[in-house]
């Protein structure tokens, strides 16, 4: 009997300190608190859905979504590679191309970006999961989209891993972290 409880007490204090590792320390670095404006930092990828206005020309106007193969299809202009560059940058190449086949002499073109990546909320949360994103969303907004916490969680401390220069990093986040498209929320386990 002795060697049974010794043996259970054994696996108990193993399933403890696993759990216990298991949501190990949040990274140094906190995450940003100001954010770049969405058209100039955005990278354009397929599925998106964008506003083109080509002022004065409203037959070349109109909404657009990005296909698979991350090119956008417009009138006149034809198709125009929109994923990888952000949406200032399409402005500037649609315009180009208009320029460029003589449809227009001088084409103020604008670009604005109607729907954007969705954002993960994972971890001790009540509904984890994906969740469009709109823009001024915070941490804080994007657990209560998820349900709240969970009762393990560990509230106040929160990962956001987010894809910046091609590479994921993670950083700590406080409730007031404002979040991009793309970025998840991971909301780690409370320390028993």
């Amino acid at each position: 009997m002795n060697g049974a409880l010794r043996l259970t007490l054994l696996a108990l204090l193993a399933g403890c300190l696993s759990a216990c590792s298991a949501s190990g320390p949040l990274p140094a670095t906190a995450a940003p608190q100001t954010l770049p404006a969405l058209n100039d930092g955005y990278v354009l990828e397929a599925g998106n859905r964008l506003r083109v206005v080509v002022f004065g020309q409203e037959s070349l106007s109109g909404e657009f979504n990005v296909d698979n193969a991350g090119n956008l299809a417009l009138p006149l202009a034809g198709s125009v590679q929109a994923a990888g560059i952000s949406a200032n940058v399409l402005a500037a190449r649609i315009a180009t191309r208009l320029r460029q086949e003589n449809y227009l002499q001088n084409p103020n073109v604008s670009v604005e970006v109607l729907s954007f990546r969705p954002f993960y909320v994972l971890g001790e949360v009540k509904q984890p999961g994906e969740f469009p994103y709109l823009s001024g969303v915070t941490v804080l907004s994007a657990i209560a989209r998820a349900g709240g916490y969970d009762y393990r969680a560990r509230q106040g401390e929160v990962l956001l891993i987010r894809q910046t220069a091609g590479r994921l990093e993670e950083f700590r986040a406080t409730e007031l972290t404002p979040l991009l498209p793309g970025d998840i929320v991971r909301v780690q386990e409370r320390r028993f």
